[in-house]
């Protein structure tokens, strides 16, 4: 068996899930248990059926065509079954993600679709789909020294006193071969995503194992005009939005009625951490200034020390 970290919840699985930072002290009881079993394809009980997915008050049934199906219960086991001969490792990228992020839904989780690095004590989130970067600029800040505290998808607890904490996630980062070749991080280039896939797990330089308050999220944007480069402050109702839609599985926060959940999160994170707007040019060779921006931008949110 294994076990590992995977949004502030020690996991016990059966299978190896690259991409994933063991744990080097595993607990004697596992918040979450992952195994192979049988998994039906119709789910007695359902409320909700789509295409591919079924819902019931405390499970949760997903089909990836010809590749795994998996039964996730009430936010602390996933039951899986690999399809037409797919391999353990080609299936564990849909367990890790999309399964643990609906997992995380199950148990009342804030999911973003979102990387994360620590600035100071505090986490600093950069929103926004695939494709737009998110993995690349929290490379690029690691490299810069800055220490990754989750990649892809993020997950955020609102404690008793309103305040949104980060939970620390153990995951490599997940790169496309160019952005590795451009950052030069060749020497820490592991597996494969996906067998045939020129996207590869990366071991970042250092990683966070304590949960942390959420200090700022920036949702990244592509400078097109008339869209100028910069970061700007939505107001306070557009920002809310923002965070709503960049849930890390939107339909699913409707699915599984969380969208009461969703908004006044989105509100709170709003107003005790602050939504931004990061609209930068998708080019290398413009790491340098984007970062120089977050830096002063950090400052004046009192995030890092005014320079001298």
């Amino acid at each position: 068996m294994f076990s590992y970290l995977i949004s502030g919840l020690s996991v016990e699985s059966d299978l190896t899930l690259p991409g994933l930072i063991a744990l080097p002290d595993p607990p004697d009881a596992h918040d979450v248990r992952l195994h192979a079993g049988s998994v039906p394809q119709e789910m007695d009980g359902a409320v909700n059926i789509g295409p591919n997915w079924q819902i019931a008050p405390d499970r949760f049934t997903m089909t990836v065509p010809n590749i795994v199906r998996m039964l996730i219960t009430d936010g602390r086991d996933m039951t899986y079954e690999l399809l037409d001969g797919t391999s353990a490792t080609d299936a564990a990228i849909f367990l890790s993600g999309t399964g643990f992020g609906i997992l995380l839904h199950q148990r009342g989780r804030i999911v973003l679709h979102a990387s994360a690095v620590r600035v100071q004590d505090q986490a600093v989130l950069f929103c926004g789909q695939s494709g737009a970067g998110k993995s690349t600029l929290a490379a690029a800040l690691v490299e810069a020294g800055y220490d990754l505290v989750t990649d892809d998808f993020c997950g955020i607890t609102m404690r008793d006193d309103g305040t949104p904490w980060v939970e620390p996630d153990g995951r490599q980062l997940k790169l496309w071969q160019n952005s590795i070749d451009r950052l030069a991080l060749a020497d820490r280039t592991t597996a494969p995503v996906r067998t045939h896939l020129e996207k590869f797990y990366v071991e970042p330089r250092t990683v966070i194992s304590a949960p942390l308050p959420l200090a700022a999220v920036y949702i990244l944007r592509e400078a097109r005009p008339p869209d100028p480069p910069g970061i700007e402050r939505p107001n306070i109702v557009d920002g809310a939005l923002l965070i709503r839609s960049n849930a890390y599985r939107p339909l699913m926060v409707e699915r599984m009625d969380q969208q009461a959940l969703y908004f006044h999160a989105a509100a709170t994170i709003g107003q005790r951490s602050g939504v931004f707007t990061l609209t930068r040019a998708m080019d290398f060779e413009r790491f340098p200034t984007v970062i120089g921006w977050l830096e002063d931008h950090w400052r004046t949110l009192g995030l890092l020390e005014q320079a001298a």
